[in-house]
């Protein structure tokens, strides 16, 4: 098989490719105080120092969504980490909701207050990044938006010598379609010199 990425469907392609990919699960709150809870796999590390994170919905101008539209609105947000036990939920907060519903009832999922931002998170999230709005990019048909990490939460469950430890982290993955990944079966190779 080759061809453009047209020929094959670019999204299929893409997101069954590129895997597995980190789930941002991002907590934000309207300007009228409803908290919004919605998953993004489109999501990474852009940078250490300052410390930014991505996640880019589909959607610009008039066309976003609660999350991307509350993020642009108040510059504040919270990026929860999935992790095994909390992939259910998390799938629960892709249901399309009425506006004004919050995710975070839909599911049954109890919030916790952010110590820097004005939007709540996950409670049994094992790590969690409060963020302000660094930038956002149209790209195509989506919104990239960069929040600069302004207070992280680190369960004590998922740290060793005071930092964390990806070994106890059971973090969830997207692969394509219904399927997803968790981080259990692991190996490790030194870098050379």
């Amino acid at each position: 098989m080759k061809g453009e990425p047209s020929e094959f469907g670019a999204y299929r392609l893409l997101a069954g490719a590129v895997v597995p990919r980190p789930i941002a699960w991002v907590s934000s709150r309207s300007g009228d105080g409803v908290d919004n809870l919605a998953p993004y796999s489109f999501f990474n590390v852009v940078a250490v120092d300052p410390p930014v994170l991505m996640f880019a919905p589909v959607g610009t101008g008039e066309d976003l969504k609660d999350t991307p539209r509350n993020v642009l609105d108040t510059e504040e947000f919270v990026v929860n980490v999935v992790t095994a036990d909390l992939a259910e939920a998390m799938n629960a907060t892709s249901a399309t909701l009425a506006a004004g519903e919050s995710e975070f009832d839909h599911a049954g999922l109890e919030k916790a207050d952010a110590e820097r931002v004005d939007a709540a998170r996950v409670a049994d999230a094992r790590v969690a990044f409060e963020c302000r709005l660094y930038d956002a990019i149209e790209v195509g048909g989506s919104t990239m938006i960069l929040g600069e990490v302004v207070y992280a939460h680190v369960d004590d469950d998922v740290a060793t010598a005071g930092a964390l430890d990806v070994t106890k982290l059971d973090a969830v993955g997207r692969l394509s379609g219904s399927y997803y990944a968790t981080t259990r079966d692991r190996f490790a190779m030194e870098r050379p010199p």
